[in-house]
């Protein structure tokens, strides 16, 4: 017992290393200036309670007088993000192939497309909607492209990452047969990768309707300019009725995504 009382029990925590030390005490003096030049003031949002609450308390109930529009609207925005991403989807194939390290025809090939790809998914999207705006003009043309240019900065990458990760096995052998590349990609590498590849897909689609909201705010169409117009109109109690449309929406969609997911990992099983 001697023996073991004597025994030094062992030390909840490491003793930190100097440098983590330094580091730890730079990050918290960062994050405190930060939370200066973010303008954080407790004063002032205690101020502003009052009229949240006026606000809050006019978006009830939510208004009807506009539904029918509204609901063109949501469906506009559906649209732009479906075909968005569908056209995006098909872009990013062939550049993932491109990208992907085991298929690229050439290793510059394959640093200018990662390159490409990561350019357009570094610009943010209000950035890509207000360059199309300016270019084709208002409406869901610009709003759309704008969601190819997402999709493709989102799905391109994931893609080629699914197809470096392929099994070479079955690709191997159609060589050996005398297959072309072409068709090694499309009989064995793309099939296989394939549930990655829907994956993202969903994903992305999930993504491109959330995006398609706050790109009707610079005039790329759909419910994003009714609920930009309401809130400049102080027509909250239309606004709240946009905000359970765009709510209804998002959840619809998530749980179709969700489902889709659960039926091919259940095939995949």
């Amino acid at each position: 017992m001697s023996d073991i009382g004597a025994q030094k029990l062992p030390l909840r925590f490491e003793t930190p290393h100097a440098s983590s030390v330094v580091l730890f005490a730079a990050f918290v003096a960062f994050f405190a200036w930060s939370v200066a030049a973010a303008g954080i003031s407790l004063p002032e949002l205690l101020a502003g309670l009052p009229n949240m609450g006026k606000i809050a308390s006019e978006m009830v109930p939510p208004a009807t007088d506009r539904l029918s529009p509204m609901m063109n609207s949501v469906l506009v925005t559906f649209q732009m993000a479906l075909v968005g991403t569908v056209v995006g989807i098909l872009i990013s194939i062939p550049l993932a192939v491109l990208a992907a390290n085991n298929y690229t025809p050439h290793p510059l090939i394959r640093t200018a497309i990662r390159s490409l790809v990561s350019f357009i998914r570094t610009v943010p999207d209000l950035a890509w909607a207000l360059f199309f705006v300016a270019s084709v003009g208002l409406g869901p043309f610009a709003g759309t492209l704008t969601l190819v240019m997402d999709t493709v900065g989102f799905c391109a990458r994931f893609f080629a990452e699914a197809i470096e990760e392929v099994d070479e096995g079955p690709a191997e052998a159609l060589t050996a047969l005398g297959a072309s590349k072409v068709s090694v990609i499309v009989c064995a590498t793309l099939p296989m990768a394939m549930p990655s590849l829907i994956n993202t897909s969903l994903f992305g689609l999930e993504k491109a309707v959330r995006s398609s909201v706050v790109l009707g705010l610079v005039g790329a169409g759909g419910i994003g300019a009714e609920l930009a117009t309401s809130m400049e109109m102080f027509r909250y109690d239309q606004a709240a009725t946009i905000v359970l449309m765009i709510f209804a929406l998002v959840v619809i969609v998530e749980m179709l995504s969700s489902r889709a997911r659960n039926a091919l990992i259940q095939k995949r099983g």
